[in-house]
């Protein structure tokens, strides 16, 4: 099998991306990448990261990628959860605190901060919409999160991912109010919870 055969089929089996990392695990160099990208036959779209050229990049991929500690969060979330149909404008992402990105300055991203002891709680994978796996936090994690946030959120697509969340009959009532407490907006959110049911 020729390199270029090679690349092909690493990336049919990765839904069409290849990172430099990967490529050097399957014993293809990055000349090899390199000369692909320039005859057309791969796209580079970030640094260290290739696409097929018959395939439309996936911005949440891409964003996760460059900013590998970052965490889908907010309303970037809501949509991910299908509980908001607006397409984000920009993807929202919560970072651990004092950690630094090259992407804080992208005008496409909103970035959140949160403790390290907190990070980690209600991580799960979900699919974006082309297909492709990525990190985001759990529904009841991106409610209290959305809670904690609404003044620099859209109140209306907040309180309707709310009503949607209750009337989906997906609601985890019990994990809702143990991560608000976590959070110390129990209140808030037991408010919210009888007010929209």
């Amino acid at each position: 099998m020729s390199s270029y055969e090679n690349v092909s089929y690493v990336m049919e089996q990765t839904r069409g991306y290849l990172t430099s990392e990967d490529a050097r695990s399957f014993g293809i160099d990055n000349k090899t990448l390199q000369r692909m990208a320039s005859s057309g036959k791969i796209e580079r779209i970030a640094h260290g990261l290739y696409i097929n050229s018959d395939v439309f990049p996936d911005p949440f991929f891409v964003a996760q990628y460059r900013c590998p500690k970052g965490v889908f969060s907010h309303e970037t979330a809501l949509y991910l959860h299908d509980l908001s149909d607006r397409n984000p404008l920009r993807l929202m992402m919560t970072i651990p605190s004092g950690w630094n990105s090259k992407l804080l300055s992208d005008k496409n991203m909103v970035f959140f901060y949160s403790e390290p002891e907190r990070m980690n709680l209600g991580i799960s994978e979900i699919e974006t919409p082309s297909g492709v796996i990525v990190i985001a936090y759990d529904i009841e994690r991106t409610l209290c999160d959305c809670l904690r946030s609404i003044e620099k959120l859209d109140r209306d697509l907040v309180i309707t991912a709310i009503k949607r969340y209750v009337r989906k009959n997906i609601c985890d009532n019990a994990k809702l109010l143990e991560y608000a407490t976590v959070f110390k907006i129990r209140d808030v959110v037991y408010r919210y919870l009888e007010v929209l049911s």
